[in-house]
């Protein structure tokens, strides 16, 4: 089975894990600080605290601009449910604006959701192509409204040659084992703001500070979120490769853009000239006339080595969605739901493996029958 994307380690990450595992310290160590550190330099960051996973780090971040009961976030249908769930647990009411064909967020549609309540903005890059994030800021600027741009998916991404990360008043990132590096579970928050770095950082241990000797308080009601040492010395090690696994991938995704050029049964999206995308995911986008057989097409892949899948189901049609929030409909991001299969596209394929992709989902696509227009 070639998976829609997986992880890559090699002796190097081996070693470095090993080295971790036999320090003084396992967690709470120096490895914490020096991947922070790094991350920063990488993005162009002033700050950026790591967690246990992206979710955590959505948490925080909602904590930190103090969301609560009564207050509204706008974020986008299409991602993994972590991105509103969070928002809920901290008492607040998601609101979900409709997405443009290429799975982000239509800026356009922003400004008609903003109510009294609305505190934030939160989109997503989806599969790493970046957002039109000077666009989205304008708008929370001129409503003072917080920007929390979930790059999960974006982690090398680029717009106009600087990092995904830089505009946002924070940056969610994710180190899944799934995504261009990996610390097995992880996350981080990148921020150019002070307060809300040390806030972050409080918020993700307890809410304790060390005082004198055995002293120490807790000033805040906060969590453990903490990324262990032996996690971040992989993540240290992963990173210096990461853009040699970004190339990789946009290899891949060249070459799939070339092969699948005006064919009659799927649309791909483009990525813009002065974008770069971290290419997460590879989605392809059914012609509608495929739509009705996207199961057996599904399964058929699946059958045949291709571990395709489908990003994403949109958030509020999860029946805890529905029965709490009533039924919603957005019109593109239905259509994007039904049209779209995110197919092999990662560091550790081989050109081969890619071509032979290519030739079995043509393949199928070509023997399965399509339904009436």
């Amino acid at each position: 089975m070639i998976p829609y994307s997986r992880q890559s380690i090699d002796q190097s990450d081996i070693e470095a894990v090993i080295e971790a595992l036999q320090g003084d310290f396992l967690t709470g160590g120096k490895k914490v600080g020096e991947f922070e550190e790094a991350l920063a330099n990488y993005l162009g960051v002033k700050y950026v605290c790591v967690m246990n996973s992206a979710t955590s780090a959505l948490h925080v971040a909602y904590q930190i601009i103090e969301l609560k009961e009564g207050d509204e976030l706008i974020t986008t249908p299409l991602t993994f449910a972590a991105t509103s769930n969070t928002a809920i647990q901290c008492g607040a009411t998601p609101v979900f604006c409709d997405i443009r064909y290429d799975g982000n967020i239509d800026e356009r549609k922003l400004e008609a959701l903003i109510t009294p309540r609305t505190r934030a903005i939160t989109p997503v890059d989806f599969g790493g192509n970046p957002l039109p994030i000077q666009s989205i800021k304008a708008v929370c600027d001129k409503h003072k409204l917080f920007l929390i741009e979930d790059a999960s998916h974006a982690l090398g991404s680029e717009i106009d040659g600087s990092k995904v990360g830089n505009v946002a008043d924070m940056t969610i990132f994710s180190f899944h084992a799934i995504k261009p590096i990996t610390t097995l579970e992880g996350g981080a928050i990148a921020t150019n703001n002070s307060d809300f770095y040390e806030k972050a950082k409080l918020l993700r241990s307890h809410g304790i500070v060390k005082k004198e000797l055995w002293n120490s308080d807790m000033v805040l009601l906060g969590e453990n979120y903490r990324l262990s040492d032996v996690a971040c010395a992989l993540g240290l090690s992963q990173l210096k490769r990461l853009d040699s696994f970004i190339q990789r991938r946009n290899e891949i995704a060249q070459y799939y853009d070339e092969r699948f050029a005006n064919n009659p049964f799927f649309t791909t999206i483009a990525i813009d000239a002065p974008k770069k995308s971290a290419r997460h995911l590879y989605p392809i986008l059914l012609d509608r006339t495929l739509w009705c057989s996207k199961e057996e097409i599904f399964k058929t892949l699946q059958s045949k080595g291709l571990g395709v899948q489908v990003h994403y189901k949109p958030v509020y049609q999860f029946s805890y969605y529905k029965e709490r929030f009533g039924e919603q409909r957005l019109s593109t991001a239905e259509d994007f739901y039904r049209a779209e299969l995110s197919i092999p596209c990662h560091q550790g394929m081989s050109m081969e493996e890619a071509v032979h992709v290519a030739d079995v989902l043509l393949e199928t696509l070509s023997a399965i029958k399509g339904c009436a227009r």
